[in-house]
């Protein structure tokens, strides 16, 4: 690529990328100061969506859990279960998903 293709490449990711940041914010909310509330709409995602990703992730995880295999989905479970404990416990995304995601390689590592 030439300079000249390399400047304008960035220009378009750059253009692109504040749009799609700037867009959704003109769109969604309910006056024209983008400062303003979000409309009902958006309000409603907000809190429908984080239960519902969660949610999502949880059927991913244990999509693939063989219950017929060596280990039955043990480290698995009992990771999900050291999350959830820990979350409940501490409150504190960050911890539980760290603590989680550490029992699990540890488990599947070292245990089983």
């Amino acid at each position: 690529m030439s300079i000249v293709q390399q400047v304008i490449t960035i220009a378009i990711a750059t253009v692109t990328n504040f749009i799609t940041r700037w867009l959704p914010f003109k769109l969604f909310t309910s006056g024209k100061d983008d400062r303003d509330e979000p409309s009902p709409f958006i309000k409603g995602l907000g809190a429908f969506l984080p239960p519902a990703i969660m949610g999502m992730l949880v059927v991913y995880c244990y999509r693939n859990i063989n219950l017929l295999s060596g280990d039955h989905g043990l480290p698995d479970l009992i990771a999900g279960l050291i999350t959830v404990v820990i979350h409940l416990w501490r409150r504190s995304m960050f911890l539980s998903l760290i603590v989680g995601t550490v029992s699990y390689i540890v488990l599947v590592n070292f245990i089983f």
